[in-house]
């Protein structure tokens, strides 16, 4: 199966990209591994006709943003976020009607339409260089409540709360993180920012995916516990393979994150089927919310 899906991949042109959250073996046939918009921005960047995203649908919209002139092809299109499903333009309309017109920062997990209408995107690891960027005293954080929280804690500005969330990130609790800190008392744990404040008290650090496997790899600490979705301690273990990784719940596992299989891989790339394509005027307005985020890096 892997030598079909990297032939088809070929004949294709095709670039295979994997959330850290996917299964093993789809990490293994990517050509890319990270974090969403990571991944969308890496794979901007390369000459291929066609790009393969093993992840959820919001992932596969970024991507279109990104590269319009390439097919974006979701090989489960049923691979959705609940927490992306939490905000529409619709209610966003409605809150700003309500709240008073305001800056409004929307992270990356959440529609196209939904970035259209926003002042600028951010992700769990820019969240407070984003906040911090706008020149308002007031800001709207969509969709996630934990991420808003964790992020005015580190800002003076007053953040207005949407209540959607993670439903992975937002079952830890303080308790499992307590127990699992009796039982490992030398690890270091990592919390993801879509963790609810309490357990990111916790922390040792907060990081986003990526940024738990680039400290995890270059720390001295031997034993770590992951405040994250399961699928996470695999690529950890393969940045560090000498070192111990203990989910900090085993609740912590994302249906939508295990749908793609193999075969419906070498499906998509066979049939080009399963593609996503934002509409022109959707895509120009959300992609000037991602590159106002992206020009902040630079």
């Amino acid at each position: 199966m892997n030598r079909n899906i990297r032939e088809l991949a070929k004949k294709r042109n095709a670039v295979i990209l994997a959330h850290n959250y996917q299964p093993p073996e789809i990490q293994d046939i990517a050509d890319l591994c990270g974090d969403s918009l990571e991944l969308s921005i890496r794979a901007s960047k390369t000459d291929a006709d066609v790009i393969v995203f093993c992840g959820v649908h919001f992932m596969a919209e970024t991507a279109s943003i990104l590269s319009p002139d390439k097919t974006i092809l979701l090989p489960r299109l049923d691979a959705g976020c609940p927490m992306a499903d939490m905000v529409t333009p619709e209610m966003l309309k409605r809150e700003l009607s309500r709240i008073g017109e305001m800056p409004v920062v929307t992270y990356v997990n959440t529609s196209a339409a939904v970035k259209a209408m926003s002042t600028i995107c951010c992700t769990s690891a820019n969240a407070v260089e984003v906040v911090n960027s706008l020149d308002a005293d007031e800001i709207l954080m969509i969709p996630d409540r934990n991420l808003a929280r964790n992020t005015a804690a580190k800002t003076k500005k007053k953040i207005h709360f949407w209540e959607g969330h993670c439903p992975i990130h937002d079952r830890l609790t303080p308790e499992a993180v307590l127990e699992k800190k009796r039982r490992y008392p030398d690890a270091l744990f990592m919390a993801h920012p879509e963790c609810r404040p309490e357990v990111v008290a916790l922390a040792d650090v907060s990081l986003s995916t990526s940024g738990m496997i680039r400290f995890a790899a270059n720390s001295d600490h031997k034993t770590f516990i992951v405040g994250t979705e399961k699928g996470m301690l695999y690529p950890l273990q393969k940045a560090a393979p000498g070192k111990i990784f203990i989910p900090a719940s085993d609740d912590m596992f994302c249906d939508n994150m295990k749908k793609i299989t193999l075969e419906d891989v070498a499906m998509s790339l066979e049939r080009l089927s399963g593609e996503v394509r934002v509409p022109a005027d959707i895509r120009e307005k959300a992609l000037s919310a991602v590159q106002k985020m992206i020009a902040l890096a630079h």
